[in-house]
């Protein structure tokens, strides 16, 4: 390790020595063409007055080095590097007219002290910016003599003027390789940002000025540089933007993209993810998270969009292990391969196998056995779920009650269902099961023992599989139509990371036998979705793509709820996360565990006998019966 470090330091003084001889020599030259002018020719060069430019060239070399001038890589560094430099001259200035004021008579005029520095200080900026001056200079030499002009540059308008639009503007500037882009100015809502400047560009006005402005300066692109943003201020911006007809893009989190060690694209287009906000995914202070540090974690439903994600992040945990158990053998693979690559400190075990079949999950319990489980395994499309409820009511509550009576028998510590508001008044035989579900886990945390049985509900989330996102994407790219089934149809919307993030705090913050509500923000129309999504590909909805409204589906509801009218919302310390308090002294336990006994016997295609079973096991929590089609 020793020669390295060795090779490093020689090359460092070399480059210092090599910039440091080039500054003496400008100040040299600096003072000698002063001299020449003060003197009008005559000799100069006396003993007394080298030895002075030679003590002020000493002087110079030292302030320049103390305030750091020798350790940056000027090629790298913004205009705002020049007051280092201009620091290190001032100070250096100051010194060297103390000492020819206090030298009696003085060895160089002081007039001249002064001339030589400024100069001396224009020219150490010169060198350092050598090649955009040269760039400037050669462009401008083509233009008169040649009649060549440079390529046409893409003229920007960039919202939000901190430290992502800071970071930006700069790259714009001087690393865009075969892109030329113009930095018209920022818009920021900050008010004492207003008429500032920003790596050179002024801030002209507020989000509600973006029409006005993009007009006013021919704006070709739109940049939204906002490190943290509400999903209303999202789209309000947006809005504002789609007054326009400059393209609209954005830019990743500045410190995120700082730390990704893969190639990432620094100008994006709009996603949909970005309609919700930029909610940075972070540990809460007020939670203890000890409950699921370094425990052995199962995950059901591993493949699937939230039982990847929460595979992933578990690795911040520090597991012992992560058992990741799913019946998608290509979807687990990829997985396997996936987190290996990424956290390859964390031990995962990758298990084939159903939530079904409980013989195979005994092995795993006996072999693992589990601290923490989170069941995510779960069939959860609608439509299809409606025309086999038998299907359903194996893999959604028969898989569940098969785990749930594992870990209670095999000491686990914590139990997690993943729940769905569609369990709430339950419209279809989805959110029925669901509700059943939720059922169990208090039927089973009714029974006193070790294991804290817990749920968690929340909404829709974008990017899943079976989301309107990557449906409406394919539809857009085929040309349309984008198919909506109602008007008014809204859902609440979460990315994954950030419920997938809420979903562990959850399950720390269980006392057992709970139900837990994630906030889901603002509700959003599904039609108002679907047209900006066509209106951020460069297309008109209802002209280019047509939007068609195929009616509500079997099951389906306008609206869906977050919590019943018999359920009490109560806040945590976690400003996210709400506690439902819900359950019905009357529930008897035993009575229904009994009646779920009957479904295991239901077949794959006995649509009225399923869906009579679910409504006799929902009356049983007081619930409505969902109605057989």
């Amino acid at each position: 390790m020793g020669e390295p470090k060795h090779r490093f330091n020689a090359h460092h003084i070399k480059r210092i020595t090599r910039e440091a001889s080039l500054d003496l020599g400008i100040l040299f030259a600096a003072y000698t063409a002063t001299l020449l002018v003060r003197t009008l020719g005559t000799p100069f060069f006396q003993l007394d007055a080298f030895l002075f430019i030679l003590f002020s060239g000493v002087v110079t070399l030292i302030s320049l080095y103390l305030f750091g001038v020798y350790r940056r890589l000027w090629s790298r560094t913004s205009g705002h590097g020049m007051v280092v430099i201009f620091n290190g001259s001032g100070a250096a200035l100051v010194v060297i007219v103390s000492i020819d004021l206090f030298l009696q008579p003085r060895v160089i005029p002081l007039s001249v002290a002064v001339v030589a520095q400024v100069l001396a200080f224009a020219g150490f900026v010169a060198v350092r910016y050598r090649s955009r001056l040269i760039t400037g200079l050669s462009w401008r030499w083509n233009a008169i003599w040649h009649h060549k002009f440079p390529k046409s540059e893409a003229r920007v308008l960039i919202v939000g003027a901190g430290e992502s639009g800071q970071a930006l503007a700069w790259r714009l500037k001087y690393r865009s390789p075969g892109v030329a882009y113009q930095v018209v100015g920022f818009v920021d809502d900050d008010l004492d940002k207003q008429g500032m400047f920003v790596e050179g560009a002024k801030v002209l006005g507020r989000r509600v000025d973006i029409p006005r402005l993009v007009k006013l300066l021919n704006v070709e692109l739109i940049v939204v540089a906002v490190h943290n943003i509400s999903g209303g201020d999202f789209r309000d911006v947006l809005r504002f933007c789609e007054q326009t007809s400059a393209r609209i893009k954005v830019i990743p989190n500045l410190f995120a993209l700082m730390s990704e060690t893969k190639n990432v694209q620094f100008l994006r287009d709009v996603q949909a993810e970005d309609l919700l906000g930029r909610t940075t995914i972070t540990r809460h202070e007020a939670v203890d998270l000890s409950a699921v540090t370094g425990k052995t974690i199962l995950v059901t439903g591993a493949a699937g969009s939230i039982g990847s994600e929460l595979a992933r992040q578990i690795a911040s945990y520090a597991p012992t292990r992560v058992v990741i158990l799913d019946n998608n053998e290509s979807g687990l693979h990829d997985l396997n391969l996936d987190l290996g690559v990424r956290f390859p400190g964390t031990c995962y075990v990758p298990i084939l196998g159903d939530v079904t079949q409980r013989d195979a999950l005994t092995v795993v319990f006996e072999r693992y056995h589990p601290q923490v489980v989170f069941h995510a395994a779960a069939y959860k499309h609608v439509p299809l779920l409606q025309d086999f409820p038998g299907a359903a009511i194996r893999v959604n509550i028969h898989g569940t009650r098969c785990v749930a009576e594992l870990a209670r028998a095999y000491g686990t510590e914590r139990f997690v269902l993943i729940s769905s508001d569609k369990a709430v008044n339950p419209s279809n035989v989805m959110g029925a099961t669901k509700r059943v579900c939720e059922l169990l886990i208090h039927a089973f945390a009714s029974d006193p023992g070790g294991t804290l049985f817990t749920a968690v509900r929340f909404g829709n989330v974008l990017g899943s599989r079976g989301s309107v996102v990557p449906i409406f994407n394919r539809q857009i790219d085929l040309g349309g139509p984008v198919t909506v089934t109602h008007p008014d149809m809204t859902r609440y919307f979460m990315s994954i990371p950030e419920a997938v993030n809420l979903v562990i705090h959850a399950a720390c913050l269980t006392a057992g036998d709970d139900i837990f509500l994630l906030k889901m923000g603002e509700v959003i129309r599904i039609v108002d979705l679907a047209e900006r999504m066509i209106r951020l590909r460069g297309l008109r909805p209802y002209h280019d793509i047509q939007i068609a409204f195929t009616s509500i589906r079997p099951g389906e509801k306008i609206d869906e709820e977050l919590y019943g009218q018999d359920e009490t919302p109560s806040e945590t310390v976690h400003p996210h996360i709400v506690l439902l308090k819900s359950w019905s002294e009357r529930f008897s336990a035993s009575t229904f565990l009994d009646q779920l006994g009957q479904v295991s016997s239901i077949g794959y295609f006995d649509c009225p006998q399923a869906t009579q079973v679910l409504g006799q096991l929902l009356s049983l929590s007081n619930e409505m019966a969902i109605a057989a089609d």
